[in-house]
């Protein structure tokens, strides 16, 4: 794990020209460019004799993938951050494809941490395909900003025909557990999701600056430090109902909607462990109680 103490001394760096004299100080960007670390995951799985195979996997930098596990109906991929986090002017790209009548839920190995940042931000582009016939649960453990910490993350789906999907991200901001807070930090949160080239649903939610006194709106967060957000397609009323019946047993608040064919769950909690039970109750409604491994330790 890269020292926080970096960003310190990197602030701090200059170098003397030699030829001049002259003392050329070094801008945050450059200082911190050999520290910074990118990542990239391609699969793809494929449906054969009734069980979902990987048909191609690609790792680049710090990015690995792993599908524990025998062969299934339903392929479980765990994607693993070997960089120990995420830091200014990181950047990590994941491509995952779902080929026809194939089934796939991709899960992390543990939550991710996204450290301060002196400027830059940390940027995750996802892009998911779905073919006809297949089913991807993208279902990664909580995100964990700290103070200062930067994010833009962009999440683009394709399906095709009638495909299905269920997609949920949790974001808790500071470590509740250890007695954190963020009190700046800017959090760029960007999904799209079409079928067959149409636009279904689309969203962008931007919390910057203050971001505890953004949190403390009755209209945003209530003061609670840990929201998420899982949308299902196709949806209809009878699993919004489902979801609103188990959260007379939340911790937190769970707001559900459904139309035109889909539904989208929001929650927000006080902490990381009462978001985590919450969004482990909601996500085993609408999957029958199958959750990956890790979610179950």
């Amino acid at each position: 794990m890269r020292p926080h103490a970096f960003d310190q001394k990197a602030q701090r760096r200059a170098q003397l020209s030699p030829a001049t004299g002259v003392t050329a100080v070094r801008t945050n960007d450059q200082a911190l460019a050999g520290n910074r670390a990118s990542g990239r995951i391609v699969l793809s799985a494929k449906q054969a004799a009734g069980s979902t195979r990987r048909e191609r996997v690609h790792e680049a930098g710090a990015l690995r993938v792993r599908c524990p596990g025998p062969p299934a109906a339903e392929l479980e991929a765990m994607i693993v951050n070997t960089a120990g986090g995420m830091a200014g002017g990181d950047a990590f790209a994941l491509d995952f494809a779902v080929g026809p009548d194939a089934r796939l839920v991709v899960t992390s190995a543990a939550a991710e941490k996204v450290y301060r940042t002196l400027g830059t931000a940390t940027t995750i582009d996802a892009k998911l395909k779905v073919a006809a016939g297949g089913a991807l649960a993208w279902l990664p453990q909580e995100t964990i900003l700290f103070d200062q910490a930067r994010l833009q993350r962009t999440i683009e789906v394709d399906l095709v025909g009638d495909a299905r999907l269920l997609l949920a991200e949790a974001v808790i901001f500071g470590r509740t557990g250890m007695g954190e807070s963020v009190t700046d930090g800017c959090l760029r949160d960007r999904w799209r999701v079409r079928r067959d080239g149409r636009l279904l649903h689309a969203e962008t939610a931007r919390i910057d600056g203050n971001v505890t006194a953004k949190l403390a709106s009755v209209a945003v967060a209530k003061s609670g430090v840990a929201i998420a957000n899982a949308l299902l397609v196709p949806a209809d009323e009878a699993i919004a109902a489902a979801v609103r019946e188990t959260s007379r047993d939340c911790f937190g608040e769970v707001g559900v909607s459904a139309w035109n064919g889909l539904a989208i769950v929001r929650l927000v909690a006080a902490n990381g462990a009462a978001l985590r039970h919450d969004l482990a109750g909601v996500l085993s409604i609408i999957r029958g109680g199958q959750l990956p491994r890790l979610w179950l330790h």
